[in-house]
């Protein structure tokens, strides 16, 4: 007898399969359970989580912070999607695609909501003129990066490490088939950095903020626990990308935004002030 699944004429959500995400996941969007969102003092409110999306917005801001834009002090405010905090009516008003990350900024008259992470990043560099080259060509290039990321990190996240590493169970063909494309997109990124010191060129810019919670926590902080699986080691110059990257101070202090699991010294639910990172990074092993 063949185990071969046969799709029905109209599919129905009649599945208990999912794995660890099945009770939050349905086919239909918009809010589900009224829950306000939190407002804290600053201009910018971010609701998040430190998912490699999330991560990407508070790296940038801590990278403004560190350049002097002293305007894009943030709150930033946990959302667990594992609890469904996403479809709060609040978090829906602000992101009707009930994905993290969410930003608000309230610098204006009327408040505007940000959505979609790569979107986040390019209005913060607009806003603050910043992490953006200026040069045409090159800003060009930094935002073929941006977008060939916000292309390619679902083949990553919601392939490649769901079927490796979160799926209730392991199937052969959908493991092959993101391991192939995750690899070709490594070989990609490789020979890129292999010309050049950053993905946009000579100026660290929004497109290596986009692409190193992603790739850079995949091949250096062994992300799905995949290293040996996907022999990072063999695209030595990703490495070095990602350790340059991992090193600079507004990486270390951004990663840990928004972030409940893990050592006491790299999670902090909540953020409103620099002092709020200083002290949990005083925690660190010396």
């Amino acid at each position: 007898m063949s185990n071969e699944y046969i799709p029905p004429k109209v599919w129905t959500n009649d599945s208990e399969s999912g794995g660890q995400w099945a009770s939050i996941n349905r086919p239909d969007s918009g809010a589900r359970h009224e829950q306000a969102l939190p407002v804290g003092e600053h201009a910018l409110q971010l609701y998040s989580l430190a998912t490699p999306n999330g991560q990407k917005v508070t790296i940038m801001l801590e990278e403004l912070l560190a350049l002097g834009k002293s305007d894009a002090e943030y709150d930033a405010y946990l959302i667990n999607i594992g609890e469904g905090d996403q479809f709060g009516s609040g978090f829906v008003d602000v992101n009707p695609n009930s994905k993290i990350p969410a930003l608000l900024d309230r610098s204006a008259r009327t408040p505007v909501r940000v959505f979609e992470s790569g979107n986040i990043l390019l209005y913060l560099a607009e806003k603050f003129g910043a992490l953006l080259p200026t040069d045409p060509a090159k800003r060009v290039e930094a935002m073929n990066w941006l977008f060939w990321l916000q292309g390619s990190a679902p083949y990553l996240g919601g392939g490649f490490g769901h079927f490796y590493a979160y799926a209730p169970e392991k199937f052969e063909y959908p493991i092959n088939r993101f391991t192939m494309e995750t690899k070709r997109q490594l070989h990609l990124l490789d020979a890129r950095l292999a010309e050049s010191q950053y993905l946009g060129g000579d100026e660290y810019s929004i497109a290596d903020i986009a692409t190193w919670p992603w790739f850079g926590n995949l091949v250096i902080n062994n992300q799905y626990n995949a290293a040996e699986f996907l022999d990072v080691e063999s695209y030595p110059n990703l490495i070095r990308w990602a350790k340059d990257i991992a090193a600079r101070p507004a990486v270390q202090r951004g990663r840990i935004v928004n972030r409940s699991w893990g050592e006491e010294w790299e999670t902090l639910a909540e953020r409103h002030s620099a002092a709020d990172i200083d002290a949990v990074l005083a925690k660190q092993p010396k």
